[in-house]
């Protein structure tokens, strides 16, 4: 039974009809029951599975609340969408009432016209009148409201490429001129080097290949010239080392100053030298740049680049794959190159002339000699002759204005942090000198002179020094023996004698001690230096182990 929710409430008799109906059905003697599209419904299917639920219960057998249902999803597609500036038929050749009045077509007023405005709109010339638009009713479902690429054009996203490619063209071009500008390598050289090493029998281009194959990528001369420990960005060629020996002084630790070379954390490269006064042969690291263009830097560029302009011309020239090819090639090509120029320069003389005029003296012996005698001294001073005269600059020297003995810039004040005169410390442009009275000034008017100014107003009179030198000297360290202190040994004799009597008083020390406190917070007592030594030799020291010791009568007797 597909639905006994459908027959509701059986009696006892129809329930056993129900049940040998089943039992029938299961045995293959009765037809199985027929759903609402007349398929069969399979009787051994369980009766919670073929039930159907109160909310989806159609009163007849059936199985479809197991099934998926059909969901005509068409408007969901991204196809869907709005067919941009299509026109419905020919336009109308009158203007009609309630079109508008720029263009003429009924589909908009003119306030939504997105033609261009005219001096007189179609309602009055009848002149170029547009055809209505197709107005599209599209029906977007839940999925399509919310897709942001609905209705979008995949073949708009071909510019941006167009455009990255014409970038990286540019980027390549440019790099492969700063390349040649290092070097001395002639592209029309390396065009007949690839062309000779070709062979006889086959046609070659006499540019082997156009100019859009020489700006062509190289990634794939780059993705291969990974070494152990580098890595190369084939978009930026930038080539960052990430290991190094553990033994090595890190770059960052040869000068700690902070305004020394910057270093880059992340690419672990210091392009400048840390220590500036020391000469980069000398140096223990000179900088990444030192190590770029020297030694035999130069030379792998040279030959890297020989590769790939080799390469792009259809040379089977890698440099990581065979370097021993790519070296004796470039070795023929300089050769030939230099042969080329020999001969060129020679068919030149030979139609011209003129290779008189090409033998010269060296630079260096024009330069150097000269028919002024000169005698120097050993301290390098001129004995005789004329010094040779300085190179005078673009700029006027020495040129000294409104009565300054020194130029501008000749003295630079650290307090403010700017440049002046040194003849009057003036930090004024074209002021005028005021000599050592003007450095009287400067100095006067700094930080420094206006806060000591300030100190000596706000000094105590001659009576307040005296105190308080007389409250340091007792309170000070050199009262407890650790300075230069003379004491009169009469006066300490009495004042020990008059500290063990005060002691021995005991009820009385309180009141004198009071009265010494009272006497110290006014500010005036007369404790002497004898009787701060003297307290201090009979004070009880606790830390003494000695100090509870007492001798008995019995050692005296013995």
């Amino acid at each position: 039974m597909a639905s006994s929710s459908a027959v509701g409430k059986l009696s006892r008799e129809e329930f056993r009809r129900q049940k040998d109906l089943d039992a029938a059905r299961k045995a293959g003697t009765a037809p199985a029951a027929l759903d609402e599209e007349g398929r069969p419904i399979n009787p051994h299917i369980p009766q919670y599975i073929s039930q159907a639920p109160w909310y989806l219960d159609t009163g007849a057998p059936s199985l479809s609340h197991q099934r998926r249902p059909f969901d005509d999803r068409s408007s969901d597609k991204l196809d869907n969408w709005y067919d941009r500036g299509a026109k419905a038929g020919p336009a109308a050749k009158k203007y009609r009432k309630g079109a508008c009045e720029n263009c003429g077509a009924m589909t908009h007023k003119k306030q939504d016209c997105l033609e261009r405005p005219r001096k007189k709109g179609a309602k009055f010339t009848n002149k170029n009148i547009q055809a209505d638009e197709i107005i599209h009713d599209v029906a977007t479902g839940f999925d399509a409201k919310r897709d942001r690429w609905n209705g979008y054009d995949p073949a708009e996203h071909k510019k941006i490429y167009d455009e990255y490619e014409a970038v990286e063209a540019a980027r390549q071009k440019l790099r492969e001129e700063e390349i040649d500008n290092q070097t001395t390598t002639d592209l029309a050289a390396v065009r007949k080097v690839a062309k000779a090493g070709k062979k006889e029998g086959k046609e070659a281009d006499p540019d082997f290949g156009s100019s859009d194959e020489e700006d062509a990528d190289d990634d794939k001369y780059a993705d291969a010239a990974d070494a152990v420990g580098q890595k190369l960005d084939t978009k930026t060629r930038i080539t960052v080392r990430n290991l190094r020996i553990r033994e090595d002084t890190a770059k960052y630790l040869m000068n700690l100053d902070p305004e020394s070379a910057y270093y880059d954390p992340k690419t672990r490269s210091m392009r400048d030298a840390p220590i500036k006064n020391v000469p980069a042969e000398d140096a223990k690291f000179a900088g990444d740049n030192f190590f770029r263009f020297s030694g035999e830097a130069p030379e792998v560029q040279e030959l890297q680049l020989f590769a790939w302009q080799a390469a792009a011309r259809g040379n089977d020239v890698h440099l990581n794959a065979n370097p021993t090819q790519g070296q004796l090639l470039h070795h023929e090509f300089k050769e030939k190159k230099e042969m080329m120029k020999d001969v060129n320069k020679v068919s030149i003389l030979a139609k011209y002339g003129g290779e008189e005029y090409l033998e010269h003296v060296p630079r260096e012996l024009i330069n150097g000699q000269t028919e002024d005698y000169v005698e120097y001294s050993r301290t390098g001073h001129i004995i005789k002759g004329k010094e040779r005269a300085k190179a005078r600059s673009k700029y006027p020297e020495d040129v000294y204005v409104n009565n300054h003995t020194d130029v501008w810039g000749s003295w630079y004040d650290l307090s403010s942090g700017t440049w002046g005169y040194a003849c009057c410390h003036s930090t004024i442009h074209i002021s005028y000198c005021a000599g050592e009275l003007g450095k009287e000034a400067a100095q006067a008017s700094t930080a420094q002179a206006l806060l000591a100014s300030s100190k000596a107003q706000s000094e105590p009179s001659v009576q307040d020094n005296e105190a308080r030198a007389r409250i340091e000297q007792n309170y000070s360290k050199k009262r407890v023996g650790e300075g230069d202190v003379s004491l009169d040994k009469d006066r300490l004799a009495e004042a020990i004698s008059e500290e063990k009597k005060r002691k021995t008083r005991g009820d009385k020390d309180d009141d004198r001690s009071s009265k010494k406190m009272k006497g110290l917070q006014s500010g005036s007592h007369d404790v002497t230096e004898e009787e701060l030594e003297a307290y201090r030799m009979t004070r009880r020291n606790a830390e003494d182990p000695m100090a509870n010791y007492v001798d008995s009568e019995d050692v005296y007797t013995r």
